[in-house]
């Protein structure tokens, strides 16, 4: 790996105009009027598991189009009377929602913990998945999500997940035993993409978001300096349908994390990696440099996606302890 994007003094102050669709906010009200006219109806299953400590369950709720959403749900066996902080996990690319024991990290600190299953991933990082994409894709694709559904805004598969994520954050604030005050994000990748897409549609719902070398900012910028990672799809698509660059680029723009960033108020820690050709730095600082609440950066100089692994996590439990445990 070797540095490739801007210098660290540019993308400090690297702020391109937002490539904004004008029925972005209607598209987006819509979008979540249409989810929640269904029913969340989170409905939780205790497990039987060997973590003695734990109790866990695994949580269906109902997300975009009514489609049951998986997942699991962790809390201290022992954590007291009182309502409880949460925080929502979304997941990296590929990844499902594994088994119970490896998200202990935050309930071992005193935290529930919600992970969220992402409809139709799962398959390839050793991490299994059990939610399916009932609406799957009805245009040509590439391998990959990046592409499904790509022939407009309506129909694209991340319109699903996100709109899957808000409702994630809501049926926590719905379960017996937690504070709907005290929610907090915390994901990386594609989950950091994610999570920085709900705080930009309901930021009233969360205390914070912690975003690791979030993904799916600056679709067109990611595709022309970095063939690695998820946005190849889409340069791989644009390959053979040369004739459809703006139409793509112009359906990405409804579900790029810098629009939402720009909407986004909960206080943000953002992390980026200077070698990290996955989620290219300049992508990550544009978001962050329009963020509209207060943020702050870590920044992981000889890095790639990985970021800070091990130590950022330390320091993310930290900054979950602060806020929600303070």
């Amino acid at each position: 790996m070797a540095l490739f994007d801007l210098p660290i003094e540019r993308l400090r102050t690297y702020e391109p105009p937002r490539e904004e669709p004008a029925d972005f906010e209607e598209f987006w009200r819509r979008t979540l009027r249409e989810v929640r006219a269904y029913d969340l109806d989170p409905v939780l299953t205790p497990q039987d598991t060997p973590l003695a400590l734990m109790e866990v369950a695994e949580i269906h709720f109902s997300g975009f189009g009514g489609h049951r959403i998986g997942g699991w749900f962790i809390r201290p066996r022992d954590a007291g009377d009182g309502p409880l902080p949460c925080v929502v996990r979304y997941l990296g690319y590929t990844m499902g929602r594994g088994l119970p024991h490896q998200w202990l990290a935050y309930p071992s600190a005193g935290f529930a913990t919600l992970v969220m299953d992402t409809r139709g991933q799962g398959g390839g990082s050793g991490m299994p998945g059990r939610t399916p994409d009932p609406a799957g894709g009805n245009t040509p694709e590439v391998p990959g999500f990046l592409t499904r559904g790509l022939s407009d805004p309506d129909n694209y598969y991340y319109r699903r997940v996100y709109a899957d994520a808000v409702r994630a954050v809501e049926a926590a604030a719905a379960l017996p035993g937690i504070d709907p005050e005290r929610i907090m994000v915390v994901a990386g990748s594609q989950g950091g993409g994610v999570g920085l897409a709900v705080a930009g549609l309901v930021p009233e719902a969360l205390r914070a978001v912690v975003l690791d070398v979030p993904s799916l900012c600056m679709f067109r910028r990611a595709t022309e300096i970095s063939n690695v990672g998820a946005r190849a799809e889409i340069a791989e698509y644009l390959r053979t349908h040369r004739r459809r660059v703006e139409e793509v680029f112009s359906v990405l723009s409804y579900f790029d994390g810098v629009n939402f960033a720009a909407r986004a108020t909960p206080p943000a820690w953002f992390s980026a990696a200077l070698m990290d050709q996955v989620c290219p730095p300049s992508t990550i600082f544009a978001a962050y440099n329009h963020y509209a609440g207060p943020r702050e950066i870590r920044v992981w100089p000889y890095n790639g996606h990985e970021g800070g692994g091990a130590e950022q996590e330390a320091d993310n439990l930290e900054l979950a302890r602060r806020l929600l445990m303070g």
